[in-house]
């Protein structure tokens, strides 16, 4: 997929970021995810985002990751974009978005440098070897040691015309208007906050169009009616479902690190779709909190 054509297919609508499933000894179960690619690719989303951080890609071995995207393309075949992600330093982020070419992906979304900080320099270097890798368009994700200012955004999209959008995971608004007012359509503004939903209606303001939503997984009917709102601008709506749904499962979400991607997979099994575990270092949620969860997502399902 050519990249323009990639980033306006991105920009008109909700973007799905599933979750990878693992059997009962945490190794990937090949079949009980393109079960649930299957039943994701049935609804009106503008793109899956494979092995992404809701797919636990941190988790996952290089080998690991090629087997998920070329499943996940396999099985979607052409029904939805699949974008693959490059993770790691920059010579593995690179060979990752080679890959992810050869595996038939339709783009790549670039993950943060592994643990080691950079400055604005670098990490225009590092976006930039990326995108040179790849004929395919590539997202860029903004957060944690790769925090992106305006100038290092403008820089790396002047010089790499297949980086296609900025996809932020921080949430500063001063930030963000400033990226805006110096790309404007550039690029495709992508929310990636967790649980983008909570700032989806505020951030529209900001140019973001459409964001990553992990409830999708579980409860793909809502998080669609949450997006409908969203464009619309329907603030009661938006903040009907905040108060009825999302707030309280927020609540659920914060009371342990890492349970923004734990709470997903409980979210499935609470739907009867069976989630299954999630890998260390993370934690599944407790009996008492996975049967809260559950009796939540009994009143919106």
């Amino acid at each position: 997929m050519p990249p323009d054509v990639l980033a306006d297919r991105l920009k008109s609508g909700l973007l799905s970021f599933p979750v990878t499933h693992f059997d009962d000894a945490l190794e990937f179960d090949e079949a009980r995810y393109r079960e649930h690619l299957a039943w994701q690719s049935g609804f009106d989303v503008a793109g899956l985002f494979a092995a992404g951080g809701t797919g636990e890609v941190f988790s996952l071995t290089p080998a690991e990751v090629d087997r998920v995207v070329r499943v996940a393309v396999d099985e979607v075949a052409g029904a939805v974009p699949v974008v693959a992600p490059a993770t790691g330093g920059t010579a593995s982020s690179a060979a990752q978005a080679r890959a992810a070419q050869e595996a038939g992906a339709s783009g790549v979304l670039l993950f943060p440098p592994y643990l080691t900080e950079a400055g604005p320099r670098g990490l225009v270097e590092h976006i930039t070897a990326v995108c040179r890798a790849t004929d395919l368009g590539v997202v860029v994700y903004s957060r944690a040691n790769a925090v992106l200012s305006d100038a290092v955004v403008a820089e790396a999209a002047d010089r790499n015309p297949n980086l296609i959008g900025l996809k932020d995971g921080v949430g500063d608004i001063e930030r963000m208007t400033r990226t805006y007012a110096r790309v404007g359509d550039r690029l495709v503004h992508i929310g990636g906050l967790p649980t983008a939903e909570t700032s989806a209606l505020p951030l529209l303001q900001l140019g973001v169009s459409t964001y990553s939503s992990a409830l999708f997984n579980f409860l793909p009917e809502f998080a669609l009616e949450f997006y409908a709102a969203v464009r619309a601008q329907d603030r009661t709506a938006v903040y009907r479902m905040l108060a009825d749904f999302v707030i309280p499962y927020l609540d659920i979400r914060d009371r342990e690190r890492g349970y923004a991607v734990s709470i997903v997979k409980a979210g499935l099994t609470a739907a009867g779709r069976d989630g299954g575990r999630v890998r260390p270092p993370l934690s599944d949620l407790t009996a008492d909190e996975l049967a809260e969860l559950t009796a939540l997502v009994g009143k919106v399902a």
